[in-house]
């Protein structure tokens, strides 16, 4: 059986650049890549996308998701497997079997709870509890590698956690995902990959920010892009340098620069080290990220909603296949059949 590769996107709402270079892009290149010697899953985790709102644009956003890998490029073939995470019911299923092996403690400790729960008077369970059900995710297609962002990389930890412990209480039923120095490897980054705000590059860009001019949305035209980049807060060093800790405005840029054009990120360090014109790699940038959004805009527009519901049937039917054999023996295993 070939070694599987599983990444999803939540749909709630547009991606931005961050979001694009940071998750959609190295998947699709990474799906491009490896999808002949390994199987990829891509799901739609529209149960994921309802811990921040319930509302009745989930059939929408899905389609649009779907859009958005094969825009950026996702070459299909018999090996990628497309489906909805609402679509498999042993998703749901199992993330309950694991709650029961999952603690308190472990769970109140998620730095993306604390983020999402601070200054709320009341938080619902499954901003709380959500770590589990991707545990499930992963767990039921025996996935090795989980390309995520880093501040993802403790929900995949307590993944590893919850087999391991299933595994040596019930017997071996789970492969333990690989560890996230192996997943950012396979990736081809040191560390996982995190956009920063374009006003304050201490933060990471978040669709969730109020100011437009912290962050580049995907609908944005390539023109808007653009002045977004040229006004982006950089620093009064005036040396080209990348370090995320003294100048997180100039790394981002960087960085920005190196994945838009698939280059080595030392590769773009080395070329820019050391000069002291902000203004011309913002320039360099600015043009990088108008180039882009011309090109994703016209592929997604090209796409229809029936290009996207011919694909869903077969995915699921392949997911549904796998998942429920695991569900199956993890119920024979925990004494429910």
């Amino acid at each position: 059986m070939k070694k599987t590769i599983l990444t999803g996107l939540r749909v709630n709402s547009e991606l931005t650049l961050g979001n694009y270079l940071g998750a959609l892009l190295p998947m699709v290149r990474l799906a491009n890549k490896y999808s002949k010697e390994y199987a990829v899953n891509i799901f739609v985790p529209d149960l994921h996308s309802i811990i921040s709102s319930i509302d009745g644009n989930l059939q929408e956003n899905t389609l649009r998701s779907i859009k958005y890998y094969l825009a950026a490029g996702l070459e299909l073939n018999e090996n990628i497997h497309i489906y909805r995470q609402s679509h498999v019911p042993a998703h749901a299923e199992l993330a309950w079997v694991l709650n029961c092996v999952a603690t308190m403690g472990e769970m109140s400790r998620m730095i993306q709870y604390k983020e999402k729960s601070e200054g709320k008077e009341s938080t619902n369970v499954g901003i709380f509890d959500y770590p589990v059900l991707m545990a499930a995710d992963i767990l039921l297609y025996s996935a090795s590698f989980v390309p995520v962002g880093e501040d993802q990389f403790q929900h995949l930890e307590l993944t590893r956690n919850l087999a391991e412990r299933f595994n040596n209480r019930f017997g071996e039923t789970f492969v333990v995902p690989e560890e996230t120095r192996k997943q950012a490897e396979f990736m081809g980054t040191d560390n996982g990959i995190r956009i920063r705000d374009l006003v304050n590059p201490d933060k990471k860009m978040s669709k969730s920010t109020p100011g437009e001019n912290s962050k580049i949305m995907l609908s944005d035209t390539p023109e808007q892009a653009a002045k977004k980049i040229m006004g982006a807060t950089t620093d009064s060093l005036e040396n080209i340098n990348f370090d995320l800790s003294t100048q997180p405005g100039v790394s981002n840029l960087l960085q920005i620069e190196a994945l838009i054009n698939d280059r080595p990120l030392g590769e773009v360090i080395r070329e820019w080290q050391g000069k002291t014109r902000y203004g011309d790699l913002k320039k360099q940038v600015a043009a990088s990220v108008q180039n882009l959004l011309a090109d994703f805009q016209a592929k997604y527009a090209a796409i229809s909603d029936a290009d996207i519901e011919k694909l869903l049937p077969e995915g699921e039917a392949y997911a549904n296949e796998i998942a429920n054999a695991k569900l199956a023996e993890v119920y024979q295993k925990v004494g429910l059949r």
